[in-house]
C-alpha cells in the first residue's frame, strides 16, 4: 500500500450527488404523487431511490479506508484509530436519535433506528475489520456476514410464523426488532423497521465493499488500472446480485438482502469508477478540469454531506410540526403560499410534487454553497 492520495474530487462529487438525490426523494411536495423511480419499491424489487442509501454507505467505506491510510502514514496507531472512529460513530448516532426525538421529545415512543443510526452502527462495527484485517480478511468477513444473515433469515423459525418467511413484519429481523425495541420502531409500520438490527449486518457489508475499493485506490496500481478493476468488480457484483435474487433471496431494500447488497454495490462501483476516471484518473488534464467545473455543485454538496442531510431532515420536520395556530402548521401555510400555485399549473401532479422537491433541494444547496464559500466544513 501507499500513502493515501490527496482528497479525491471524484469522491466528493459522488458523495454530493448522493446527498442531493437523498434530499430530493425525501422531500416531495406531495407523498401521494410520486414518479415511480422517486419512491422506494413497495417491497421486493428496486428503484433509483433504493440506490441512494447503499451508495452513501459505500462512499463511507471508501472514505474510511483513505482516511485510515492517511492517519497511519501520520503515525497513528490502531487503537487510536478505533477510538477516533468510535467517537465519530457515537456522534452520528446521537444526531440521528435527536432528530427522531424532535419535536415531541417523547422517550417512550421515539424511534430508535434510523438512517444516521445505521451509518453509525456500520461505522462502529466495520472499523475493527478495516483497521486490523488485510483485504483478503475483509473480503472473507463480507462473505461470513452475508452467510450469517442468510441463515438467520431463512433457517431460524420465527415464533408463530416459521422460518424463511420474508413478508413485511414476519421475517426473523422484524421479530428481533420487536423483541428488543417494541414501541420504538418505524411509525408507518410499527411491527418492523427498514433500518433494523439484523439487516445492519448486510448493510455493513456495503460499507466494507467501499473500504475494499478504498484499499484499491491505496495500491500501487496506476489509476487507469484501478478504474478497470473498479468496473470489472462492479459488473461482477451486478451479475452475482442478480443471480442471488433468483436463487436465494429477492432484492429488497427494507431487508437489505444479500442480492440487494451486491446489486447496489455493483452500481456504486460503476458510478464511482466513472466519476474517478473523469475527475481524477483520466490522462487528459483538460478533461479532468472540464469535468471538475461541471461537477462543482456536487463537490460543494459533498463537502458538508452529513450536515446537509441532518439539516434537511430538521427543516422538513419543522415545516410539519411548528404551529402558527393550534391546527395550522408551517407546512400547510407554505403549501398555500408556495406549493398551491405550483400545483395549479397544468402539469402532472407528480411533476408539481417534484418541482417542490427541487426547490427544497435548491434551498439546501444555497446553504451548502454559502458554507463552502466561507470554508466552513462540518466534520463529524
Amino acid at each position: 500500500m501507499v500513502d493515501a492520495p490527496v482528497r479525491l474530487t471524484s469522491l466528493d462529487a459522488f458523495r454530493g450527488f448522493t446527498i442531493a438525490a437523498m434530499v430530493l426523494v425525501n422531500n416531495p411536495g406531495d407523498w401521494s404523487h410520486l414518479h415511480a423511480q422517486l419512491a422506494h419499491a413497495a417491497w421486493h424489487g428496486w428503484t433509483f431511490t433504493d440506490t441512494i442509501f447503499p451508495f452513501f454507505l459505500f462512499i463511507g467505506g471508501v472514505a474510511m479506508a483513505l482516511s485510515l491510510g492517511r492517519l497511519a502514514a501520520a503515525g497513528a496507531d490502531k487503537p487510536q484509530l478505533l477510538v477516533k472512529l468510535a467517537k465519530r460513530a457515537f456522534l452520528i448516532f446521537l444526531i440521528g436519535f435527536l432528530l427522531n426525538l424532535i419535536p415531541r421529545f417523547d422517550f417512550e415512543t421515539v424511534r430508535i433506528p434510523g438512517v444516521l443510526q445505521r451509518i453509525a452502527l456500520c461505522t462502529l462495527l466495520a472499523a475493527p475489520l478495516v483497521v486490523y484485517l488485510t483485504w483478503r480478511g475483509q473480503a472473507l468477513a463480507i462473505l461470513v456476514l452475508l452467510a450469517l444473515y442468510s441463515v438467520s433469515m431463512l433457517a431460524v423459525p420465527v415464533p408463530g410464523i416459521g422460518a424463511g418467511v420474508l413478508a413485511p413484519g414476519q421475517d426473523f429481523g422484524a421479530w428481533i426488532d420487536r423483541t428488543l425495541m417494541d414501541g420504538h420502531l418505524w411509525v408507518q409500520a410499527k411491527t418492523w423497521d427498514p433500518e433494523g438490527l439484523v439487516s445492519t449486518l448486510p448493510a455493513m457489508c456495503s460499507l466494507l465493499f467501499g473500504a475494499l475499493a478504498g484499499r484499491l485506490l491505496l495500491s500501487r496500481l496506476a489509476r487507469g488500472e484501478q478504474v478497470v478493476w473498479l468496473m470489472l468488480a462492479g459488473l461482477a457484483c451486478l451479475a452475482l446480485g442478480s443471480t442471488l435474487d433468483a436463487i436465494l433471496m429477492p432484492i429488497n431494500k427494507s431487508l437489505w438482502t444479500p442480492s440487494y447488497c451486491l446489486l447496489m454495490t455493483g452500481w456504486a462501483l460503476l458510478a464511482f469508477g466513472a466519476s474517478y476516471w473523469l475527475l481524477d484518473a483520466a490522462p487528459s488534464s483538460a478533461l479532468r478540469e472540464r469535468m471538475a467545473r461541471l461537477c462543482t455543485p456536487f463537490v460543494i454538496y459533498g463537502m458538508n454531506a452529513l450536515f446537509i442531510f441532518a439539516l434537511s431532515g430538521l427543516v422538513a420536520k419543522m415545516l410539519g410540526f411548528i404551529k402558527f395556530t393550534q391546527a395550522d402548521g408551517i407546512q400547510l401555510a407554505l403549501g398555500r403560499l408556495l406549493y398551491a400555485p405550483i400545483a395549479a399549473l397544468p402539469l402532472d401532479p407528480r411533476n408539481t410534487s417534484l418541482l417542490y422537491a427541487i426547490a427544497f433541494n435548491a434551498c439546501m444547496f444555497a446553504i451548502a454553497w454559502w458554507m463552502w464559500r466561507r470554508r466552513w466544513f462540518v466534520k463529524v
